[in-house]
């Protein structure tokens, strides 16, 4: 390999090069055609950069640069480039990634956990941690030519049912956590300093209401999503309004579903009036791509268009800037030469999407913020430290009798062997999870057990079969490694051949032929420790077999998971992580269409609800944890018990006035045991009777991770949190805080409450903008969501 850096190849030379390098190359800004056009004036502004560069292209040049695989202009020396490059949860494989094959530089990445085991950590500083090493070993892939600059992640869908296979590439089903999750991966992803200039470009996706892949019929591709504005603005668009207003993301992915009859992509309701106008998403070096093949779906798959041509034109009018393509699904040609998509248009997304990569440096050579980021910034001790403990910080210890910690099983002078049973205890590809790249390493249960010195045996096993007795070696294997063992971990639960893109799931129960396994297993009479894999099933027959000591959940967990889940079964480490999604019961399947979209208990959802905040008799709830010792938490004195939403708005300063804050939530934290461990603090606000109903169960509104709490130490904190989290939205969408009796639950289940009340008697802002239905009940109108076009409106939802 010749050189690990691309700044200045010449597309004369890439040529030369191609054959022992990676496709993506840098412009050449020093010495080649297109060092003479401004483009390449660090001393302009991005804007004026970037209208230099289209303005140099010809029409034929400019079409050829609006799709994912990009031609660039060798006319003029604008190398290739392909837009798709991926990171959800490392560097990852995609058409504009690659990996080094065999020994040599680049040829992996840190494979952290899945986003959802990396969000039960309930801990923004680690993910913002997590989130930086990516966007460094993603700018030193860049750097090198393994890929783009701008990566299509974090994905911030809500995970509302747990039938859905990208399930797992989520933070889970709750906005704030959500919201939370996308503003620390964006943070660490673009770094530090995004307004000169961004590590990488990260994408929030799949905007909007995306969370099911092909079920009954039904498929992402065809797919109409009937959303209430109520549901729309409260949830299924809330974590781009993070992305975008809030955290001002360099790019948003439009989805292939329709809402309310519009597709996605082809919307001006969605890409124009709400996410530029209303959010404020206006700067150039803003783009939006389509999901990959989606606006083929425009007329395909959606009959919203008569062809290709016209839904590609419709798509790029409505806001689209790109057309992702896996080798050309769009026609772009037959828009142009009809006069169905406007040069102006075309000239708009070309100056979004180079003044994207303007601000990301890829015109900049050395002079790149970033450009010294190589190889060596790969793989680092210190990113290998922090996947281990994301994934014992995620990791939830669901059921436990007493019999975790296993400490003996560290004691060498009375060594205990364990039996390591199921499929994932020595099977290194089932770790890490989709959208993977290649992991330096991958250490497995079985691999973890021996560094520690642990005597064990190992048995595989079933994974998704039905009938244990199609494979008798299963249950032979499995009882010989148990026979002789003082313990049995059990490896189970579902892999990505049950969950994953394109794959949804028809069931939430244990695979049978692995739940009789653990049965035949349990009539040994020795301790059992179930270590589960994968999304949520229903638990119910592991929860209440008193055999089945101790239950662990680690979801996909990444490079280091095998080490992660034996130190957490020795006791190395404690575990504190909380369910970031409900586990339901088996019959939810039966009772729950996947394709309903209404949250509220309606006629389409059986009158159950959706999430935490609706559906009230969960197998284990959103938020739930163990621990190893006993904490005790209350909330402390100081807090107002009235809170004038008016006075709150009047000295608050805030552009956005459902981000003004509140008085910290005080917390006290007791560590009655005598094992340090974390602690997260849950707290719920809860007010039925408030404002018009349903009312939600309740709604997180704020949390934080207290880490360290040593026993018997008493830890106190603030909970930060503002007028939005209070607020409930109204049938019209608007953002509104009501007056009333609240009550905050701490934990879950719940550990103490506090109660005060919102009043508003002052002056300021909120009763200028308490105006409408919202108002007329007293509610103060923090955001009003705007109208659809005629046409557009919501369905009709049968209330109960």
């Amino acid at each position: 390999m010749k050189s690990s850096v691309f700044w200045g190849a010449s597309l004369t030379s890439a040529v030369v090069r191609a054959i022992d390098l990676p496709f993506q190359f840098y412009p050449n800004c020093v010495d080649d055609l297109l060092s003479t056009n401004q483009v390449c004036n660090t001393t302009l502004s991005p804007p004026e950069r970037a209208a230099a560069l289209v303005a140099a292209l010809t029409p034929e040049e400019k079409l050829q640069n609006i799709v994912s695989k990009s031609l660039g202009a060798p006319r003029i020396g604008l190398p290739a480039y392909n837009w798709w490059s991926e990171a959800l949860h490392g560097v990852a494989y995609a058409p504009g990634t690659q990996f080094w094959q065999g020994d040599g530089p680049f040829n992996s990445s840190t494979s952290f956990p899945m986003p959802l085991l990396m969000a039960a950590t309930f801990d923004d500083e680690l993910l913002e941690k997590i989130a930086e090493v990516i966007g460094i070993e993603g700018r030193a892939f860049g750097n090198a030519g393994f890929s783009g600059l701008d990566y299509w992640t974090p994905n911030v869908n809500p995970f509302k049912d747990p039938r859905w296979g990208r399930g797992s590439e989520t933070p889970g089903e709750d906005v704030l956590l959500v919201k939370r999750y996308a503003a620390a991966m964006i943070k660490g992803l673009e770094g530090p300093v995004p307004e000169k200039e961004r590590r990488v470009v990260a994408t929030c996706k799949h905007y909007a209401a995306n969370d099911f892949e092909d079920w009954n019929g039904a498929t992402r591709h065809n797919f109409n999503a009937k959303i209430s504005l109520q549901d729309m603005a409260e949830y299924y668009f809330m974590p781009f309004q993070q992305c975008v207003r809030d955290s001002r993301v360099g790019s948003i992915m439009c989805a292939y579903n329709a809402v309310n009859g519009v597709p996605s992509c082809a919307s001006p309701y969605l890409l124009q009036t709400i996410l530029r106008e209303h959010w404020n998403w206006t700067e150039h070096n803003n783009y939006i791509t389509s999901d990959c093949e989606a606006v083929l779906d425009v007329s395909l798959n959606h009959k919203y268009a008569a062809t290709n041509a016209e839904g590609t034109a419709i798509s790029f009018e409505a806001g689209m800037d790109t057309s992702c393509e896996y080798e050309g699904s769009s026609d772009i040609p037959g828009a142009w030469s009809q006069g169905l998509l406007k040069e102006s248009t075309v000239d708009r997304a070309l100056l979004r999407l180079y003044e994207g990569i303007v601000r990301a440096g890829y015109f900049d050579g050395k002079q790149s913020l970033y450009s010294s980021l190589g190889w060596a910034d790969v793989n680092k001790p210190s990113a290998q430290k922090l996947s281990l403990q994301a994934a014992v910080d995620g990791t939830v210890l669901l059921k436990n009798d007493g019999a975790l910690p296993l400490s003996d099983l560290l004691d060498k002078s009375r060594p205990k062997k364990v039996a390591m049973i199921g499929f994932w205890s020595d099977a290194k590809d089932k770790l890490r999870g989709g959208y993977s790249g290649t992991a330096a390493y991958l250490h497995t249960p079985a691999y973890a057990a021996s560094q520690l010195g642990i005597p064990f045996s190992t048995a595989s096993g079933p994974i998704l079969h039905s009938d244990l007795a199609s494979n008798q070696s299963w249950t032979d294997n499995a009882m010989a490694a148990a026979k002789d063992a003082d313990y049995i971990l059990y490896f189970g639960g579902i892999d990505t051949s049950a969950a994953g893109e394109t794959k949804d799931r028809y069931d939430l129960d244990w695979p049978g032929a692995q739940l009789s396994l653990i049965n035949l297993l349990t009539t040994l009479s020795k301790p059992l420790i179930v270590l589960q894999m994968g999304d949520q099933l229903d638990n119910t027959p592991l929860l209440s077999n008193p055999k089945i000591n101790a239950i662990l959940w680690a979801n996909w967990p990444g490079q280091d998971g095998g080490t992660a889940v034996m130190e957490l079964v020795t006791g190395l480490k404690s575990p504190a992580g909380r369910l970031p999604v409900t586990q339901y019961p088996s019959n939810f399947t039966e009772l729950v269409p996947m394709t309903d979209m209404a949250l509220r208990p309606s006629a389409g959802n059986s009158q159950l609800g959706r999430t935490y905040r609706w559906y009230k008799t969960p197998v284990q709830a959103f938020g739930f944890g163990l621990h190893y010792t006993t904490f005790s938490p209350k909330f402390g004195k100081k807090f107002p018990a009235v809170i004038d939403v008016d006075e709150v708005l009047e000295g608050c300063d805030d552009k956005y006035l459902d981000t003004c804050p509140l008085p910290d939530l005080p917390v006290v934290v007791e560590n009655r045991g005598n094992r340090t461990s974390d602690y997260v603090a849950l707290a719920f606000v809860s007010a039925p009777g408030v404002g018009p109903g349903p009312w939600p169960i309740k709604t997180l509104g704020a949390f934080t991770r207290l880490r360290g709490v040593k026993g018997g130490e008493k830890r106190e904190g603030g909970l930060k949190w503002n007028l939005g989290n209070l607020a409930r939205h109204d049938e019209e969408g608007n953002t509104v805080v009501y007056p009333g009796k609240y009550e905050v639950l701490l934990d879950e289940p719940t550990k103490a409450r506090l109660r005060f009340e919102v009043v508003r008697g002052g002056k300021g802002k909120g009763k200028v903008k308490g105006k409408g239905k919202a108002a007329e009940k007293g509610g103060v109108v923090l955001d009003r969501w705007p109208k659809p076009p005629k046409g557009q409106e919501p369905p009709a939802i049968e209330r109960v």
